[in-house]
């Protein structure tokens, strides 16, 4: 598994790169969350990290909080948690967990499976609970995943990697396509909303104001901000402050840029107007913040 910081500060959320087990493909991992305990350490464990490949975790038995990019997620049974790459994650107490873990690097997915999984949406749900039938679909892919990680020797060392990108597409379809989010039935996003969402995810360090988003796609602000409401259940300007402020947090909890560097980074005009901007989003000083999530990752 992966347990290396690029960084030698213990002042910096760790990023984490994938290190194949000695002897297996690289590219993709599965594990019990009891191998998981056997071979890292709770402190590390505990810490937050940035890993560059992905995460899925399922349960078995128990439970188990876990957070991503600063909120928290309570995993049972059934339910399926799906860390992207960048996300700043943090695992809560694994003692009273069981289940499968499964990391993969997205290069182990050729092009039109990532896309087709939605492997690079930053939108989409970090917990989704399927129902009764692709639940047990779900569960019988995990398990011919594992069982094709577990067989290396059997098969020549290419086709066993073929087998297990096949596999694992075969997941990850199923996964991005017939589930629903653990809070209900995903909303219906209509094209309006998907090009703001996009257009934001690239320019939210340029404005942060909807007219000018509206400007650029050719609607007005008021069209912006009902298709948003009715995708993602919040205005079109809350959608693009919670954007900004998500990067605030994961500059502020990763690196060490100062404030001042960070408001410039997210096109503030001043580090004044950034920090007064954190304070009103989060109700902490950007310095605040930073200290406290290093913080918590200190005391474990």
């Amino acid at each position: 598994m992966m347990a290396k910081s690029r960084h030698g500060s213990s002042k910096e959320i760790p990023e984490i790169p994938f290190a194949a087990p000695a002897g297996t493909p690289a590219g993709v991992e599965v594990m019990s969350l009891a191998e998981l305990r056997r071979r890292v350490s709770e402190s590390v464990l505990t810490r937050p990290q940035r890993p560059d490949f992905h995460h899925l975790l399922t349960l078995t038995t128990g439970g188990l909080r876990h957070t991503v990019d600063f909120d928290g997620y309570v995993l049972r049974p059934g339910s399926w948690l799906w860390v992207r790459p960048g996300q700043v994650h943090q695992w809560g107490d694994l003692d009273r967990a069981e289940g499968m873990l499964i990391l993969f690097r997205q290069d182990m997915l050729d092009a039109a499976t990532a896309t087709a999984a939605r492997v690079d949406d930053p939108h989409a749900s970090v917990v989704t609970t399927p129902e009764a039938d692709d639940a047990q679909a779900l569960i019988m892919a995990s398990e011919h995943l594992s069982h094709e990680f577990q067989a290396l020797g059997r098969l020549p060392l290419e086709v066993h990697r073929a087998a297990l990108r096949h596999l694992l597409a075969v997941l990850l379809l199923r996964l991005a396509h017939l589930t629903a989010p653990a809070d209900g039935p995903p909303p219906e996003r209509d094209e309006t909303y998907l090009r703001f969402r996009d257009a934001v995810e690239r320019d939210f360090t340029r404005t942060r104001r909807v007219e000018d988003y509206a400007r650029l796609l050719g609607y007005s602000a008021r069209t912006l901000s009902r298709a948003t409401a009715a995708s993602a259940g919040l205005s079109a300007k809350e959608f693009v402050d919670r954007r900004v402020e998500l990067e605030a947090k994961r500059l502020l909890a990763h690196g060490d840029r100062t404030a001042a560097q960070i408001s410039d980074q997210l096109g503030f005009v001043n580090p004044s107007q950034f920090s007064k901007y954190f304070m009103h989003r989060t109700g902490q000083s950007p310095i605040e913040f930073r200290r406290a999530v290093r913080g918590r990752g200190r005391r474990t």
